[in-house]
């Protein structure tokens, strides 16, 4: 099932509409699909590299619209949605993620646990929906949301620009390491935007 969703993200990015429907996967993969944006990004940057800014951009704007639209069903619906797609996801019990928001240090747990869903194959939704399910701030939220999914998406645009075909395989090799590498760095970020508005 996943494998046919998979190659179908795929086949979107020659389609004749590969941004508009960019656009749409990166906005669902934010709230309950399962594809990352990666898997239509690399094919459309190998096929037209000049425009690889434009479509790391428009995967970034519409992966964050797509993170509100998981804090919205987190903070008015999670009841009736949210439940479901963490039972989707094979998680029974979703309580367990608002224990972790709930115990000592529980905000700075919550940013680490975000940044770290944006930017790696985390089920990034589960957080979304979480974030919104928690009341966690909103600013902060989104604020989390451009700085990973933009660092993650405009790397992997660029990378493929730079290198082509290549990156793939390098990304399903290397990928994790660098995952974690850049993901302490915008933690950083992070705990310095913290600590100004503090």
């Amino acid at each position: 099932m996943i494998k046919k969703i998979y190659d179908k993200c795929v086949a979107w990015a020659g389609h004749r509409y590969a941004k508009p429907l960019l656009a749409f996967e990166s906005f669902i993969e934010s709230s309950f699909f399962p594809i990352p944006p990666d898997v239509m990004i690399i094919p459309m940057v190998v096929a037209k590299k000049n425009e690889f800014l434009r479509i790391a951009l428009i995967a970034t704007i519409f992966s964050v619209l797509g993170a509100l639209f998981g804090y919205l069903i987190g903070y008015v619906f999670f009841n009736e949605i949210g439940v479901k797609i963490f039972e989707l996801y094979g998680y029974e019990d979703p309580n367990f993620l608002k224990d972790k928001f709930s115990t000592k240090g529980g905000f700075f747990s919550w940013l680490g646990i975000l940044v770290t869903a944006g930017f790696t194959p985390l089920p990034f939704k589960l957080l979304t929906i979480s974030s919104g399910f928690i009341h966690f701030n909103l600013i902060f939220f989104i604020v989390i949301c451009v700085l990973t999914r933009g660092s993650r998406f405009f790397l992997v645009a660029f990378l493929t620009y730079r290198f082509g075909q290549k990156f793939g395989p390098f990304l399903e090799k290397e990928g994790t390491k660098w995952s974690v590498i850049i993901t302490i760095f915008v933690l950083f970020i992070a705990g310095g935007f913290y600590f100004l508005l503090k």
